[in-house]
């Protein structure tokens, strides 16, 4: 039976997390503006062979809004000191979109410190595409914008929309048709849980950054989760696996609910793929 913990973190801030099972550790973080309750179709699954930790990172969910600190950089000490704060060691770490750019900037600053296996789940390498890049580079980076200048438009956007309906407009493409219009209604709640100002600080930020070198350099076992019809393309996901001789990729069809939120439109398989590459 899950259950909700608060985690005091050294540098001030207050995490909730959702809870469940024993043994392995497995912590899973949710993507931008997400929240740990968007995993509800994966954590008793998984859970039945490891201790699942699904986290808010700061100001997201039900953790409490935080004055600042809203960059990948300081998401990923955060994730340090949660591992630290709860002792724990051959952590196997799973995010999703945004989560897996804090994965990245903590092997950029941390190593594998306490790190045994990774789940990337359907991030870019860039999601801004960089000036001079043609449309071979931009696929294969999986760049959702066009430039960098672009990020500004987008999270002004963000930053003008407090509305439900809004955000449903902003989250919409990243779902499969088959998606029920409820499902998007309550996601799209969690992520108001965020303040709407902290939120655009962190998507700039987010979509500012290039993982290119420190996903070349990963050995980590790591499973790359995509999907045909996600924002990113499945190309970005094929390379990030291509570059470490320890990583597989799993592509989701549309047909299987292969969106950006496949954990949540096709659990059954996702938590089949992951319990499989995280016991093998």
């Amino acid at each position: 039976m899950p259950t909700d913990r608060m985690i005091e973190l050294p540098g001030g801030a207050v995490l909730h997390a959702i809870e469940a099972g024993s043994g392995q550790p497995l912590i899973m973080i949710p993507g931008w503006s997400q929240s740990a309750a968007e995993y509800g179709r994966n954590i008793d699954e998984l859970a039945k062979t490891r201790r699942v930790i699904a986290l808010d990172m700061r100001s997201h969910g039900e953790s409490p809004n935080a004055e600042g600190g809203h960059r990948i950089q300081r998401l990923a000490k955060d994730l340090h000191e949660t591992i630290d704060v709860l002792g724990l060691k051959d952590v196997d770490v799973l995010g999703h979109s945004m989560g897996s750019s804090i994965i990245w900037s903590y092997l950029d600053l941390f190593g594998t410190d306490r790190l045994r296996r990774l789940v990337i789940v359907d991030q870019a390498p860039m999601v801004a595409a960089l000036p001079g890049w043609d449309e071979a580079a931009k696929k294969r980076y999986g760049c959702l914008l066009p430039d960098v200048q672009s990020v500004a438009g987008f999270a002004d956007a963000v930053r003008a929309t407090d509305s439900i309906d809004g955000t449903m407009a902003i989250l919409k493409g990243m779902f499969t048709s088959a998606l029920p219009e409820s499902d998007l209604r309550w996601i799209a709640t969690e992520n108001l849980k965020m303040p709407r100002a902290a939120a655009a600080d962190l998507l700039f930020d987010h979509c500012l950054n290039d993982w290119r070198d420190v996903i070349a350099a990963t050995r980590l076992p790591t499973l790359v989760v995509g999907g045909r019809k996600s924002i990113f393309s499945p190309e970005s996901q094929e390379w990030i696996a291509a570059v470490n001789p320890n990583a597989t990729a799993a592509i989701f069809e549309e047909s299987e609910g292969g969106g950006h939120f496949m954990f949540f439109e096709n659990p059954r398989r996702f938590n089949a793929e992951v319990s499989a590459f995280l016991s093998s």
